[in-house]
């Protein structure tokens, strides 16, 4: 009964029927070769100790779970705790991957890292990565993304990355990612490309997946060590998916866990004033994965729209997908306001200002909040910190 409801990856690098690698011949070589490294490199007692060591003493692992008693008073919710992935170095999840990819990289004798970024997130989490291990480090942005996180930028270009604008089509995450696999197809003798959510062809979602499921074992042992029990219900933003996947990975064998993924609801339900994938799910292939993706009847990806850039993206990660086909995880939305009403009420009952992303999921829990048992449990995955988001809302007068 339960083995279905897991995440089964196939040699073939398919979730069920999602995955899978769907490039052009230059690439192959590239994702060929990367494989290799990894399936090698996962399994390798030194480098994983590495990784640990670097975790641990330069990104500033165990990060806290703290629970917020005000948060849930406030909202006459249960006991609410939040996974503080705001308090990793670079303020966000995403370090977790950018340190072991470009450990990886180092390890294929590797010199120069790319990378795509949205919310800017991941560009400074590379950007540090390189860094601090000698990497050259180049960052491709869309320059819609690159107005509403500036401040981002900023970071990245201190730490001696080079970020590239990329002006096509909505100039937002899906372009970023496609210029870097252009960059990838001509470079990969001596670049790596350090692909920032589980995405894009095998084994990229598995690889970024791995390296996130820190999260989740950590928090499986703080719940332990806490609270004595396992968690009722995890909640986390989904975006491409992997601050989620990482979260989830903690909890996935255990059904009497519910899980929920919160997508950006943007502006509205039509397609183009959203982000939600799974409100009317579709199929078709993106960056070299078949997934869920919003595209039009014609088959073309549709825009997106979200305040949060880092949940700004057509598709999402195929193990999500099979986790929705299974029945595992649910998967709903919040909309730009709300994600802005539950930013605003965590800063003023907790004194934490969150992400915009991670801001989605504690929306959601506000909604259902009074429905839950008082003496249930639930971990919000909060992904990241809102610093990068605040000008972008003192523009909109919003703070």
């Amino acid at each position: 009964m339960m083995a279905h409801k897991k995440l089964l990856l196939s040699q073939m690098g398919r979730y069920g029927e999602f995955g899978g690698i769907y490039l052009p011949e230059l690439l192959m070589q590239a994702i060929h070769e990367l494989t290799l490294a990894w399936d090698v490199a996962k399994n390798d007692f030194k480098f994983k100790e590495a990784l640990a060591l670097i975790l641990k003493n330069y990104a500033g692992r165990p990060t806290a779970l703290t629970e917020v008693h005000s948060f849930a008073t406030k909202i006459n919710g249960p006991r609410i705790f939040l996974k503080r992935e705001d308090l990793l170095h670079t303020g966000a999840h995403k370090l977790n991957n950018a340190l072991g990819q470009c450990l990886l990289a180092k390890r294929m004798n590797k010199t120069r890292v790319i990378a795509e970024t949205g919310a800017g997130q991941h560009g400074v989490a590379t950007a540090a990565a390189c860094a601090h291990l000698g990497l050259i480090c180049v960052i491709y942005m869309g320059s819609t993304d690159m107005q509403r996180q500036a401040s981002n930028v900023s970071r990245m270009q201190l730490m001696g990355a080079r970020v590239i604008p990329v002006e096509q089509g909505s100039a937002t995450l899906k372009e970023a990612v496609n210029e870097a696999l252009r960059d990838w197809s001509s470079s990969f003798n001596d670049t790596h490309y350090c692909l920032g959510s589980a995405l894009g062809p095998h084994p990229y979602p598995a690889i970024v997946a791995e390296l996130q499921s820190v999260i989740g074992i950590e928090c499986h042992e703080q719940c332990q060590q806490q609270i004595g029990a396992n968690p009722n219900l995890v909640i986390a933003c989904v975006g491409g998916g992997s601050n989620a996947l990482g979260l989830f990975s903690g909890f996935l064998s255990n059904e009497k866990v519910r899980m929920i993924g919160v997508e950006a609801g943007g502006h509205g339900k039509q397609l183009g004033e959203h982000a939600a994938r799974f409100h009317k799910p579709s199929r078709g292939v993106l960056h070299g994965c078949d997934t869920y993706v919003l595209q039009d009847p014609h088959g073309q990806i549709a825009p997106t729209s979200s305040i949060a850039a880092g949940l700004d993206y057509p598709a999402v990660a195929p193990q999500h997908a099979q986790l929705f086909t299974n029945q595992r995880v649910e998967y709903v939305a919040a909309t730009d306001s709300e994600a802005i009403a539950a930013l605003k009420l965590l800063a003023r009952t907790e004194g934490i200002i969150c992400a915009l992303e991670s801001a989605h999921a504690l929306a959601h829990l506000i909604k259902i909040a009074p429905t839950l048992a008082k003496n249930q449990v639930v971990i919000v995955n909060l992904s990241g910190r809102g610093d990068k988001d605040l000008p972008q809302l003192m523009a909109k007068g919003i703070v």
